[in-house]
């Protein structure tokens, strides 16, 4: 039996619950800084929540005959796996080799093959973009990009595909050559997964 389809208020109250909306000053995956943080980790260690999340996520795409779910390492591998089950699909996840993002682990994707991008929060979207030019220079077909937590601020991620989000939160985020944060001395946490040097600007 399928979990039930939660609203948007209802994502923000497991959010709340478990901890993800964060307070300090963080160094986002973007390279922008941001006194708010989504730490959506702590929310899909639960399984129970993972699949109610997921679940919404993919409802709009059960008969869309998506054929592979696909998201960056490492924040998306656990929306990857439940979404792809709920859908009765593959699920592989990209991750970057000498700064590009590739297919590793002899995961593969066919020419023609129906592809949703699933991640975990999207700020400037250069993860999830960098999926879907990667899966569309493999000629699979990305039907639309999903993320549980929308923070673009209503500005165009450019994914050239459609975008769902199951919250979309207005939070600040700072070039750091102008973050009223690292003005103030206001220590500087990177709880992500990528790998850069703090005050280093990401690709992404």
């Amino acid at each position: 039996m399928s979990p039930p389809y939660l609203k948007e208020k209802d994502v923000l109250r497991l959010l709340e619950r478990s901890g993800a909306l964060q307070q300090g000053h963080f160094l986002l995956s973007s390279g922008l800084h941001s006194p708010q943080y989504v730490q959506c980790a702590l929310l899909l260690q639960d399984p129970e929540a993972t699949a109610k999340v997921c679940a919404a996520i993919v409802r709009p795409f059960r008969n869309s005959g998506v054929q592979v779910v696909a998201g960056p390492a490492i924040g998306a591998i656990p929306l990857v796996y439940e979404a792809a089950r709920q859908l009765r699909a593959r699920g592989i996840w990209t991750e970057r080799v000498d700064g590009r993002m590739q297919l590793r682990r002899s995961f593969r994707v066919l020419a023609g093959e129906r592809v949703l991008v699933v991640e975990d929060v999207v700020t400037t979207g250069g993860s999830a973009r960098e999926v879907v030019e990667l899966l569309r220079q493999l000629r699979a077909q990305v039907v639309a990009v999903a993320s549980l937590v929308d923070r673009t601020g209503g500005i165009d991620p450019g994914f050239g595909v459609p975008f769902t989000a199951l919250v979309r939160l207005d939070l600040a985020a700072y070039d750091p050559a102008r973050c009223p944060l690292c003005q103030a001395g206001t220590p500087l946490h990177q709880p992500g997964s990528r790998s850069f040097t703090i005050g280093e600007r990401s690709r992404a």
